[in-house]
């Protein structure tokens, strides 16, 4: 469902440091760029962890071949935006896992760059109107999650020299919810968004994506829910 303009509000902005946990090159791309954009502007911090490098991603390409290509988009993409830190954790493109691995590895992640605030994508069955999200979405977005609690607990996958517990993550803000509660207006911030996209030209040739169209329909919705002209919208998860 989406929510009316009286049931959706701002995003928090007293915070500094945000982490940005998706599973792919363009996870963050496909309509949360924006608000990074915004973020960065203000003079906020936003770091990106992905969990794969999107090697299976294009057809055409091996996965060796593919992988590189799609890290120096993504690197491309998140520094239109503002973002200097992209890390990859190297799990299988197309096979990624919720489990024990997952979660200490983006656990330890937290704890190194100590967020106040995680992005994470989708994590249900489906985007809205029923499409199905694909598995890595779901277990890298849940595991984000869990993985915020993981970093608070000092007992939890404690590694020798490793950084510190850490509880300070206040919530979570999840792209391409359905049940969206919060909104970000992008007004300012629409072409940056859309050069940021437009940074992964190789695997929007493959897709057949126009960057363009995609986010302006998207962010006019959000526009509309939320009674700006271009607004990222995401639903809030306090932790």
């Amino acid at each position: 469902m989406t929510p009316d303009r009286r049931e959706i509000e701002p995003v928090p902005d007293d915070w500094e440091r945000a982490l940005a946990i998706v599973a792919h090159p363009d996870d963050m791309e496909y309509g949360a760029a924006g608000a990074v954009a915004h973020w960065t502007g203000a003079g906020k911090r936003v770091t990106y962890v992905l969990v794969t490098r999107g090697e299976t991603g294009i057809d055409a390409l091996d996965p060796e071949e593919c992988g590189r290509v799609r890290e120096a988009e993504e690197r491309a993409s998140a520094a239109i935006v503002g973002v200097d830190t992209v890390d990859f954790l190297d799990h299988p493109d197309g096979l990624i896992e919720y489990g024990l691995p997952l979660r200490a590895d983006l656990a330890l992640a937290i704890r190194r760059h100590r967020p106040e605030v995680i992005i994470t994508l989708n994590h249900r069955e489906t985007w809205g109107g029923g499409r199905l999200n694909m598995a890595d979405h779901r277990h890298v977005g849940l595991a984000a999650l869990d993985a915020a609690r993981d970093a608070a607990n000092p007992w939890l996958f404690r590694a020798p020299d490793g950084p510190d517990a850490w509880s300070g993550t206040r919530f979570a803000l999840i792209a391409g919810s359905s049940d969206a509660s919060h909104f970000v207006d992008v007004s300012e911030e629409i072409e940056r968004a859309i050069a940021s996209l437009e940074a992964h030209a190789r695997y929007l040739d493959h897709v057949g994506t126009d960057a363009r169209e995609f986010l302006t329909s998207i962010a006019e919705q959000g526009g509309q829910a939320s009674g700006v002209r271009y607004a990222a919208s995401f639903e809030l998860v306090w932790l």
